[in-house]
């Protein structure tokens, strides 16, 4: 999609500030809009406004939405004192203890006590378990008849956060893995919504997954207190003794409450959007043949340049998550382009126009992982954020994906379909295909 401004007025005065133009519909209508279609919204809002435009949401509130990736640069790069995540984010639901509700300091310190398990040569130690889940889940998968795979992904893939958040299997982990599916879909569609009166039993989103949420913590709490009082603990190395043994320059440990917040936050990111993008794969793959075949041929050697393009292209075609977004503190505003965006908005960049946006990828409706090989993604793929909030989990969602997608080519042949593309569906925070990435597969000899 071309994206061009059709009116030659960009912006308007706003006092000290400088904010682009945007529709003058009123809020519940801009608002209908994202909620019928967010996707479509997006696209009319970039082909009349361009790269930048002013939007009032009932959830977002006071919005600047950006499709430009210098602009997204610059949000990314605003300081903690300018800044901070948008608002509300998934700390609604994950809770106060969550990275994502984290600001300032306070994040700057998670995050560095949460990234050594999620890169480097920890990762490598994870690839065997990718591998076991993978062979296990797919053991019981059908042959020779079409079968979604989303939901055998998303079993995968929890099971693989599961292991490297707690270690060996127990009891404890069969009742995270039947509890987490349901607390991540309530919980996914509870974040896109205004907050709801507790009112409706049953019926009420919010209810359910605060029912949900107190079963996971009372599952949770035995297991942190069980690795605290562990006297082998040192020579753990899942995340969760990680997380217990660990502490902040200052000295202070994290309580109880931030662990269960902190271990939700990556079962829950650490596992659907991982899983949602495999399930793309196989929807798109199964409809190149000619990919298919030069991947296929691949995964029987130990190289996997074109499968890590395949994944970049996959994210860059049909990315999970479609924004992401900082809210405004600073008194002066934050300077963005050509614009001073005031204290209170949210600035939104909009990853899906941005991946579409024939200006930064060449002809983006056809599906070229080609357009990676031996070049790395520039700063209009965006498809883990940015910033000092970039998904911290981005290495080992590539680790799984690549390892995921190895082992399926090497066990199955994927017969390909000359079926239309599936539609996108939003299961709430995350977009996935609207049959679930149906693919006939045949085992191989």
């Amino acid at each position: 999609m071309d994206l061009q401004v059709s009116d030659p007025e960009r912006t308007r005065a706003d006092g000290p500030h400088r904010l682009p133009r945007g529709p003058r519909l009123p809020r519940a209508v801009q608002g209908a809009g994202f909620l019928v279609d967010r996707r479509r919204s997006l696209r009319w809002i970039a082909h009349r406004y361009g790269d930048a435009a002013a939007l009032a949401l009932p959830f977002f509130g006071e919005t600047v939405l950006i499709s430009d990736p210098a602009m997204a640069k610059q949000l990314c790069m605003a300081k903690s004192d300018t800044v901070v995540n948008v608002r509300p984010n998934l700390g609604r639901t994950l809770g106060r203890g969550s990275m994502f509700a984290l600001v300032g300091d306070e994040h700057r310190r998670r995050r560095r006590l949460l990234t050594p398990p999620l890169h480097g040569r920890r990762i490598k130690e994870y690839e065997a378990i990718v591998a076991q889940e993978f062979a296990s889940e797919a053991s019981r998968w059908p042959v020779g008849r079409p079968f979604a795979t989303l939901e055998p992904m998303m079993r995968i893939t929890l099971n693989v956060i599961l292991r490297a958040v707690f270690g060996a299997q127990g009891s404890g982990l069969d009742a995270l893995a039947d509890l987490m599916p349901p607390l991540v879909t309530n919980g996914s569609r509870l974040a896109t919504l205004p907050e709801l009166p507790r009112l409706g039993g049953k019926a009420n989103p919010r209810n359910r997954f605060d029912a949900e949420r107190a079963e996971y913590d009372a599952v949770i709490s035995p297991l942190i207190t069980q690795a605290r009082a562990d006297a082998h603990l040192a020579e753990r190395n899942d995340i969760l003794a990680l997380m217990v043994q660990s502490s902040y320059d200052d000295g202070t440990v994290m309580s109880d409450a931030e662990i269960r917040d902190e271990l939700l936050t990556l079962l829950a990111a650490g596992h659907e959007t991982t899983a949602t993008t495999l399930a793309w794969a196989m929807e798109r793959l199964s409809r190149h043949p000619r990919i298919l075949a030069d991947l296929a041929a691949e995964a029987r050697s130990e190289e996997n340049t074109l499968r890590i393009a395949t994944i970049h292209e996959v994210q860059r075609s049909r990315p999970v998550i479609d924004l992401f977004g900082r809210h405004v503190i600073a008194e002066d505003g934050l300077e963005l382009g050509d614009y001073r965006i005031p204290k209170g908005y949210n600035a939104v960049v909009a990853i899906s126009l941005l991946h579409d946006d024939s200006r930064q990828f060449a002809d983006p409706a056809r599906f070229d992982p080609q357009r990676f090989v031996d070049a790395k993604p520039g700063q209009a793929w965006l498809p883990f954020g940015g910033g000092t909030r970039r998904c911290i989990g981005a290495a080992f969602a590539h680790m799984e994906m690549d390892v995921v997608l190895r082992e399926l080519l090497r066990t199955f042949a994927v017969q390909p379909t000359a079926a239309k593309g599936e539609r996108w569906h939003s299961r709430g925070v995350a977009y996935a295909p609207a049959r679930g990435g149906r693919v006939v597969l045949s085992r191989r000899i």
